[in-house]
């Protein structure tokens, strides 16, 4: 059976997750939570937290906020200031492989390597996301319009992926051959990077706010419906000409918040009155986590031996399930 322990938030939770073996929660107010032996509040950042993210080493977390600064949080509980934009709001954040870090505020992107040397990235219209091909050399930077790659570290034109709409969310597929966009009408899109095809993924009822990639990526999970919706992304023409899986179908609730278990074709699923389910690909099996509570589920995320899930809601509601017996 499954084990709730409850943790007080008390903010909106932005992101949540595992770093070392310890829980942390990432909340809208400044703070980050950890969860370990002892509970540590971290005041992170001096206004509001806009966006965390795990670094790809899973070593790290880097957050953003609306105090203009990029910081990254060891393990061991240090805080380091990675770059500052003064009276900036800085809400669209993106790791890369070797310690890189995109962010961006307006039109303007910003990548910074390791070596600490930055590099800057200017559009016609705001960017709306971005995102790092798997080797990390390229940086996709969604748009109104379509979306832009550049080198992320080295000179070069860019190569514009067009398409009419304002794209909000970017994410490459594992393996390096698709990218996929989030847009602000009920719909995704995406690019064959080979050859520029475009692909179409309609039929959401609200907007795709959550998604995340299966093992190996053989299907790609989004929220935006009464049920998690599983794009398929293997073949030669990923979800073109497929239908796509539909998991943990409820008729009174939208699916909030999606994430894909590391290690197994399961998907733990959020819904909009706080319910989170487990599901199986292959069956439709579920497995019910928590009871339906306050407020949507805004975070999910699994450890890395996917025995513990990290769950955090809009209400400021959150807690770490443990599948163990």
């Amino acid at each position: 059976m499954p084990i709730l322990a409850p943790v007080e938030a008390g903010s909106f939770v932005v992101s949540c997750g595992f770093l070392n073996e310890d829980g942390f929660f990432a909340l809208g107010d400044g703070t980050v939570k950890r969860v370990g032996q002892r509970l540590l509040d971290l005041k992170v950042h001096t206004g509001g937290l806009l966006a965390a993210e795990l670094s790809r080493d899973t070593t790290s977390l880097v957050t953003s906020g609306d105090d203009g600064c990029i910081k990254k949080l060891e393990a061991d509980g240090t805080v380091i200031i990675l770059a500052e934009r003064p009276r900036k709001w800085i809400d669209i954040l993106a790791c890369g492989p070797g310690g890189s870090v995109a962010f961006a505020s307006g039109r303007t992107a910003w990548v910074r390597l390791q070596t600490g040397t930055e590099r800057e990235f200017t559009h016609e219209r705001a960017v709306g996301g971005l995102a790092f091909a798997p080797k990390g050399q390229r940086l996709a930077v969604a748009r109104y319009g379509g979306a832009t790659l550049w080198w992320a570290s080295a000179g070069g034109n860019p190569v514009e992926f067009s398409w009419k709409g304002a794209h909000l969310g970017a994410s490459y597929s594992p393996d390096g051959k698709y990218l996929v966009t989030t847009m602000q009408e009920n719909a995704l899109h995406g690019w064959r990077l080979s050859d520029q095809q475009d692909m179409r993924m309609t039929g959401y009822p609200a907007k795709v706010k959550s998604w995340s990639w299966s093992v190996k990526g053989r299907y790609l999970a989004t929220s935006g419906a009464n049920a998690a919706i599983l794009w398929p992304f293997f073949g030669k023409t990923g979800p073109m000409g497929q239908s796509p899986l539909q998991l943990g179908t409820r008729s009174d609730a939208l699916v909030s918040c999606v994430s894909c278990h590391p290690k197994k074709a399961v998907v733990a699923i959020g819904y909009s009155d706080g319910m989170i389910v487990m599901c199986r690909f292959e069956d439709n099996a579920e497995v019910l986590l928590r009871q339906s509570a306050k407020g949507p589920v805004s975070a999910l995320g699994w450890d890395p031996a996917g025995l513990r899930l990290a769950f955090g809601s809009e209400e400021g509601e959150a807690g770490i399930i443990s599948l163990q017996s």
